[in-house]
């Protein structure tokens, strides 16, 4: 946390959820903007929503329940700053198939309609654990 030219630059770690796997934050601040850092379905426990393992070691993975993990996981990120998706402006989102495109929409279209978050989305060859089909970067607008 400092001031820097008059910008208020703050970055945080929300406790009771999952921990950054690396050195950074869930959010950061620049000015008005707030920089949510790359967010995915697993829990504080590491854990994953949208992940069932069955008695005989088969993985479901369920890309309706991850990306509403996702987004609900945004939300609360946000909402510890005094955001909301309402101030989301760009997201990006990273998905390991295409294929999964037409539930990722479907739950996203839950959330927004046609004025919301500019939206960028991706397939990406993976993501930091195998469970894991999704992955969202936000960027929101909150003076």
């Amino acid at each position: 946390m400092g001031d820097t030219d008059g910008k208020v630059l703050d970055a945080k770690v929300l406790e009771g959820r999952a921990r950054p796997l690396g050195a950074y934050p869930h959010v950061k601040r620049a000015g008005d903007l707030l920089f949510v850092s790359g967010t995915s379905s697993r829990r504080a426990d590491n854990s994953h929503a949208g992940v069932t393992i069955h008695p005989d070691g088969t993985v479901e993975k369920d890309i309706r329940e991850q990306t509403r993990a996702c987004i609900e996981n945004i939300r609360a990120i946000l909402r510890s700053v005094g955001a909301d998706l309402s101030d989301l402006v760009d997201l990006s989102t990273f998905l390991v198939s295409m294929d999964d495109f037409p539930g990722y929409n479907a739950v996203y279209g839950e959330y927004f309609d046609a004025t919301g978050p500019a939206r960028t989305t991706v397939a990406v060859h993976q993501l930091p654990h195998p469970n894991l089909l999704i992955e969202i970067k936000a960027i929101a607008y909150k003076p």
